[in-house]
């Protein structure tokens, strides 16, 4: 009995500690990708500064030695006051500008590109840096401005000359950064930057949602549900955007159960309709009513939603970015084959990556080895229909589209050896041959693409022949 209250006690202590950094990694995740946090912080801490530097000042400027004094301000209260004055206008009308040019980056990422790429520029840490930067310079200024007194003011004549020095330091440091935020934003709105930046983005997610190849996984199979497992229901509506793996386990290991959660970070839920299921791990039966409602609630605490997806957790969500920066290139709006190209070069740079870990569900065992949490996730099939389905549909009658996807087949039979991954290229090359056969493409291009097919099987086989025009674009 002491051993099952103690392990009750552990599992509770667990459940805490997985809740507390789950709220940790929603709070940096929030922080992350929104612009006011960063600015906002740096307001408040230029305030406080701004309040203590002039103290500074009145206790150490007697003393001061002259050496020293001729590198701080030396000007009256009225010439600090202009000074002060004048970097406070300048920083509202920099920082005016700043922000115009920041949304007119987001409308164009969203127009041109994607609306999911919004996350993207929003994190930028180098805009929310100089957004800060702007915003505590001009409320510093104010904040040492009320701090100096002339002699027609109430009391001695008092001129910070540390505080009112740092202030034109800040000055000099906001022009410098409005010339490198200026270079910043033409450099991060080219496309190969965006698809450089969301591709290493991807693989970060995969480093550390998934488990490589070469790791030692457990030998246990799947558990088998029972024809009639209880269903565990969502308990709000939105993207799931995380799962607290440990607290799925110790709420499982707590009901005896086993929790197969059926949707994947990323899709979206529905409040009242099925997320996953479970069943007893004893005997497969349904558990009882009390254990059920109990692990319904843990399981549901377990799964974070929201509003947007993230790439927290969400291991296909970044090539779901490119893919819309592909497809939105293929649209007759804007035309733009070369970008469709490009975007398809980064999509295989992630799945050759991502061929490297385990894909499709996962196990998670307790510390017995027992079986406990079937996760679902995407194996390569998935990631290859969601990379070329729609692609293909609007890009099939471009040749050089159609040449890039069987490029990407081919790279992608090179890096991996896996038997399934091999059945996932098989598969999408014979849909990538019926979708070339239907189009009037000339005989030329038809041989070309017959060659690339063909080369797509002998890259399964090990084997590598010369490209075809078509792949060099």
């Amino acid at each position: 009995m002491q051993m099952s209250r103690g392990g009750q006690s552990l599992s509770g202590i667990r459940r805490v500690l997985s809740g507390a950094a789950q709220r940790r990694v929603a709070i940096a995740e929030g922080i992350r990708s929104r612009l006011w946090p960063v600015p906002a912080m740096c307001v408040i801490s230029a305030v406080a500064v701004g309040v203590a530097l002039p103290e500074l000042d009145a206790a150490v400027d007697p003393h001061m030695p002259r050496g020293l004094s001729g590198y701080l301000f030396g000007g009256g209260a009225d010439a600090a006051r202009e000074l002060l004055g004048a970097i406070a206008t300048s920083l509202v009308t920099v920082t005016s500008l700043t922000f115009s040019l920041t949304l007119i980056t987001l409308q164009l990422a969203s127009s041109q590109y994607t609306p999911r790429l919004l996350r993207t520029f929003a994190a930028d840490h180098f805009v929310q840096r100089t957004l800060a930067l702007f915003l505590a310079t001009f409320a510093y200024a104010l904040t040492v401005m009320r701090t100096v007194r002339n002699q027609r003011s109430e009391g001695a004549e008092f001129v910070p000359q540390v505080a009112v020095s740092v202030s034109y330091l800040l000055a000099t440091a906001s022009v410098l950064a409005l010339v490198l935020f200026l270079g910043h934003l033409v450099r991060q709105i080219r496309i190969e930057m965006i698809l450089g930046h969301v591709s290493s983005e991807a693989k970060a997610t995969a480093g550390r949602v998934l488990d490589r190849l070469d790791e030692r996984q457990n030998d246990i199979g799947l558990p088998s549900p029972p024809a009639q497992p209880a269903v565990i229901v969502a308990q709000s509506s939105g993207f799931l955007v995380a799962v607290d793996r440990q607290a799925l386990i110790a709420a499982a290991v707590e009901a005896n159960a086993v929790v197969w959660l059926d949707r994947q970070v990323g899709s979206a839920l529905i409040q009242g309709v099925p997320v996953g299921f479970c069943w007893s791990a004893e005997s497969g039966a349904p558990l009882d009513e009390e254990r059920l409602a109990r692990l319904r609630t843990c399981v549901g605490g377990a799964l974070r939603s929201g509003p947007e997806r993230t790439t927290a957790q969400d291991i296909g969500y970044g090539l779901r970015q490119l893919t819309d920066v592909v497809i939105r290139a293929l649209s007759p709006g804007i035309n733009d084959p070369t970008t469709a190209v490009h975007g398809l070069s980064s999509c295989t740079t992630v799945l050759c990556d991502l061929v490297g870990y385990h894909l499709g569900h996962q196990l998670l065992c307790d510390d017995d080895d027992s079986p406990r949490v079937v996760l679902t996730r995407p194996d390569l099939a998935e990631l290859l229909d969601l990379v070329c389905t729609q692609v293909q549909h609007y890009g099939a009658s471009d040749s050089v589209v159609l040449a890039r996807l069987m490029t990407m087949l081919r790279e992608l039979a090179w890096t991996t050896s896996l038997p399934d991954h091999r059945r996932a290229i098989a598969d999408r090359l014979i849909r990538l041959q019926q979708a070339a056969a239907e189009q009037a493409f000339d005989a030329a291009v038809n041989t070309q693409l017959e060659q690339l097919a063909s080369s797509v099987r002998e890259a399964m086989e090990r084997r590598w022949a010369p490209t075809t025009s078509l792949t060099r674009t």
